[in-house]
């Protein structure tokens, strides 16, 4: 008794630890100064949890489970050493759905043990799993179409009506059993109904809202596990679980503030249809070349650099830091300006910037660059476009109206580094490639910036 009693307590407080690491990993994370130092503490926290699973009373499986520790362990190393940062928003989506399928595992497992779980924890237990399903296939969803796997958005007439007639099914489904412990049918139809509703609620919404929906689903996993915590009685995963949902749930919250869009809007407006009624854009586009533009940035005082996802796409983030510094050493002010929602996930170009050196301290949020986009010389756009298109301040028919921009268009001159002359991801046209002192220097993101570096370097 005694020493079951300290193998007890010592699960206990183990499990607390990994609840504070992973809680003070996620703080320190918040910050880009400290978010690698987060990360470590968060991966110690999933040792120690993972670690004293292997003391807890009656654990038998012990075989199977260092085989799957070991086998997703090697899977995770090798997939996070290989995956380019261009991808890493649809590892994101995978990683998360995964989390999310395993709470639904939980819950199966025990809803079709047969044993009684009573109302509050077989209440947890259903709704741990409807949600942790949603999220699975949800985010698998989310994958296939970052990935380029699936690239339609799939729309048809009633298509709110489905999901909701889908999601009533499974919800009568889950209350019949907690009320009286369900048939093994009805719980798989149960869990069914819930996958199929997170496929049909992923698919008609276009790439341009998938920062938001990884997020929610991020959000959702989060929940999904607190409430399998309960049904195991795991300190550890109802604190992380906890955590990560409501730093999930806040994040969607910012993300569609930042789109001007409530989450209702992103999930059943169907955003992302080119055939939206915005008004067409008039004028021509006027290309530049870049040893004009090497001039005009080398003898300016101010220049502010716009990342889209056209700089993760050319893998251009290196050579980019190589120009500021080309810049700086000239005595040019150089800073960056990151909208929230720019790239494919949340903070997808802080990462990128990261990654090639850039320091934090020049490196701005939309609220404070945008007033100083009006005594920049130059604006140099690399491969973004809803985030800087002015229609969101002027054109109340377009679906991007009311989304807070970066204000590249009031810079003295702007120039867009671009591909061609084909509309953004989400299929609208950019009033600021028309505009006066917008020039385009067409080309691949890291081709373009190599090609003004050594105009600058010339003069």
């Amino acid at each position: 008794m005694t020493g079951l009693f300290s193998t007890s307590l010592l699960i206990e407080i183990s499990y607390y630890v990994a609840a504070f690491l992973f809680i003070m990993g996620l703080k320190r994370m918040s910050s880009p100064v400290t978010a690698a130092s987060g990360i470590k503490w968060a991966g110690l926290g999933m040792v120690v949890a993972t670690a004293i699973t292997f003391l807890y009373p009656d654990m038998h499986n012990y075989a199977l489970m260092t085989a799957a520790i070991f086998v997703g362990g090697v899977l995770a190393w090798w997939t996070g050493k290989r995956v380019a940062m261009t991808d890493m928003p649809q590892m994101i989506a995978l990683y998360n759905g995964m989390g999310g399928g395993a709470a639904a595992a939980i819950s199966a497992v025990e809803l079709l043990s047969g044993r009684e779980l009573g109302p509050v924890v077989s209440t947890l237990a259903v709704l741990g799993g409807l949600i942790g399903s949603v999220s699975f296939s949800g985010s698998m969803v989310a994958f296939a179409k970052l990935q380029g796997l699936l690239r339609k958005d799939v729309r048809f007439k009633g298509q709110n009506i489905v999901n909701i007639a889908i999601l009533a099914a499974a919800a009568v489904l889950g209350v019949m059993q907690i009320a009286a412990n369900g048939s093994t049918d009805s719980i798989t139809l149960m869990f069914a109904l819930a996958l199929v509703l997170g496929i049909t609620m992923t698919l008609p919404i276009g790439g341009a809202d998938m920062p938001v929906v990884i997020s929610l689903y991020n959000a959702l996993t989060g929940l999904a596990v607190a409430f399998e915590g309960f049904v195991l009685d795991n300190a550890a995963m109802i604190i992380a679980g906890t955590v990560v949902g409501s730093a999930g749930t806040l994040l969607t919250q910012l993300m569609a503030k930042a789109m001007n869009r409530s989450l209702a809007n992103v999930l059943f407006s169907g955003f992302g249809d080119s055939s939206g009624g915005s008004q067409e854009v008039t004028g021509a586009m006027k290309a530049i070349d870049a040893n004009d533009v090497g001039i005009m940035m080398a003898f300016a005082e101010k220049v502010l650099i716009v990342p889209g996802y056209g700089m993760a796409v050319a893998q251009a983030q290196h050579k980019v830091w190589e120009l500021t510094q080309l810049l700086q050493d000239r005595g040019v002010t150089v800073k960056f300006a990151i909208h929230p929602v720019a790239g494919r996930m949340p903070g997808h170009m802080n990462v990128l910037l990261a990654e090639a050196g850039v320091p934090y301290d020049i490196i701005y949020d939309q609220d404070e660059i945008n007033p100083e986009f009006d005594t920049a010389d130059v604006a140099l756009v690399i491969g973004a476009n809803d985030v800087v298109n002015p229609v969101a301040r002027t054109d109340s028919t377009s679906p991007i109206y009311g989304m807070p921009i970066l204000n590249a268009d009031k810079a003295k001159n702007c120039i867009v580094i671009k591909r061609g002359q084909g509309a953004g991801f989400s299929g609208i046209q950019n009033a600021l490639f028309f505009l006066d002192n917008t020039r385009m220097l067409y080309g691949d993101g890291q081709a373009a910036v190599s090609e003004l570096i050594q105009a600058i370097k010339s003069l």
